[in-house]
């Protein structure tokens, strides 16, 4: 940690090693070099007067970037792509003259970006998957198990734990859906020259049509992608950032609904995040045990719901052919907006490891709602032994505000005794308590899990180790 210079928190304290690697500047300076091959290489097999020897020098001098000589380069020329061209020009003489040839920046910066997000999407997709086979395994264990259900946070009908944490994961796979098809959508720049006319290159290879596209298609392949855009200026469409920060906002979302209920559970004692044996919950109040990795959560996914909005106010403010007013938003926004996702999936995948549900805690709370929620069953048996079911209605009503009126003052819930009463339900105490059973009440919950964690299987086979350690 740098103690005398602001450093990001997403950098010192929640990303994981691979996403500050795939963003850092080795990686990002290392792709423009490679990049740079790719073309003299493209360039060479395409009959220009590029040697074989050239290539070869770039190709053996990709990694040992002088940033030394890069920095005084670019104070002097005020140009950070001619300035790496400088750099390498000094690393690889024989070949400094064919460097960067028919290219305009963007070949390098646009299609290193494209690069980097297209690794930085494959790597979130890991994670995804990986939260997504956590909630599998916990819908599945808890599929049948009642638990109160909740609307407008009242006590509504019963659902089960594992039906509550299948809509999270369903929220998750609905994620890992755009994903891949942003992924799917992914197109290279290629090289097009300053506009995007590739009238560079149509001097280069004197009007051969044919050998542009050859030399766009051998760079797409070297760097693992099918296509390149059909038209553009001299960037690739901002559209794209739109689309990829979509995305990493969508995971944000369904992180904060997910952080947001295991919240409100643990202050109910049902569901709690982990909590190690030595770790401390207040500063002042020992006894405390607050959910902070999912406060940690919502508080980053905030975050990167609402940076998600520089993308899209970038691509709708780009002039024509191209401006730099995205350059420097860009710079911030979207390495940002990877690393606090990769932050918030790291945090969902720890918390998912080990969810702890008390389940007395849960029984507690459905018995001593119970009563309320069997009222319906108990009404349609009442009409079947000869009752009104209007009247029964009304009794029901004016029984539930008695007895809830009662339980907040303290006492327990009384309503099936005061329901068996009157006359009019024709049904004892005993009767009634035969139908609060809370497996009565869960409809179809066990089964639908299970009919979705079998939907998800092609998903939940592709799951590999992904790095489950974070700072807390």
């Amino acid at each position: 940690m740098n103690k005398e210079k602001y450093e990001s928190p997403l950098s010192s304290r929640y990303a994981s090693d691979y996403m500050l690697n795939l963003f850092s500047p080795d990686t990002r300076y290392r792709t423009w070099r490679r990049l740079w091959v790719a073309l003299a290489r493209a360039e060479h097999r395409l009959g220009l007067r590029i040697t074989d020897e050239q290539v070869k020098e770039l190709e053996g001098h990709i990694t040992d970037i002088d940033y030394a000589v890069v920095s005084e380069r670019e104070k002097e020329v005020r140009h950070d792509v001619m300035a790496h061209v400088y750099a390498y020009g000094k690393a690889a003489p024989s070949a400094a003259g064919i460097i960067h040839l028919g290219a305009t920046s963007c070949y390098v910066t646009d299609n290193a970006d494209i690069i980097i997000y297209r690794d930085g999407l494959k790597h979130l997709r890991k994670q995804l998957i990986a939260v997504i086979k956590n909630l599998a395994d916990f819908s599945m264990r808890y599929k049948d198990l009642p638990t109160l259900g909740y609307t407008h946070y009242q006590p509504a009908q019963l659902v089960t734990v594992g039906k509550r944490a299948a809509l999270w994961m369903q929220d998750f796979a609905s994620d890992l859906e755009e994903l891949d098809f942003t992924l799917s959508r992914l197109k290279m720049l290629g090289c097009r020259g300053t506009t995007g006319t590739e009238a560079s290159f149509m001097d280069l290879f004197e009007n051969d049509r044919e050998k542009i596209d050859r030399m766009n298609e051998m760079i797409c392949a070297e760097f693992g992608f099918d296509d390149y855009f059909d038209v553009c200026g001299q960037t690739y469409p901002r559209k794209t950032d739109s689309a990829i920060l979509s995305v990493l906002s969508g995971i944000a979302q369904s992180a904060y609904k997910y952080a947001d209920d295991m919240r409100l559970l643990q202050h109910d004692r049902q569901i709690e995040e982990p909590f190690e044996n030595n770790q401390i919950g207040s500063s002042a109040m020992a006894y405390k045990r607050n959910p902070m990795r999912c406060e940690r959560i919502c508080s980053l996914s905030r975050y990167l719901i609402t940076d998600a909005a520089n993308a899209h106010m970038t691509a709708a403010a780009q002039w024509l052919e191209r401006t730099l007013d995205d350059s420097a938003n860009r710079r911030i926004s979207i390495p940002e907006a990877f690393l606090c996702a990769d932050a918030v999936l790291r945090l969902v995948l720890n918390v998912t490891d080990g969810m702890v549900v008390n389940e007395k805690i849960i029984e507690k709370a459905v018995y001593e709602y119970l009563p309320f929620i069997a009222t319906e069953n108990l009404l349609m048996e009442a009409v079947k032994r000869g009752g009104d079911r209007q009247k029964l209605h009304e009794i029901i009503r004016q029984a539930s505000m008695e007895a809830t009126s009662k339980m907040k003052q303290g006492a327990e819930c009384n309503l099936i005794h005061i329901l068996s009463e009157c006359s009019d339900f024709g049904m004892t105490e005993e009767e009634m308590k035969k139908v609060l059973i809370p497996s009565l009440y869960t409809g179809r919950c066990g089964e639908q899990v299970e009919r979705y964690v079998k939907k998800l299987a092609p998903v939940l086979e592709q799951c590999e180790d992904v790095d489950r350690e974070i700072f807390v």
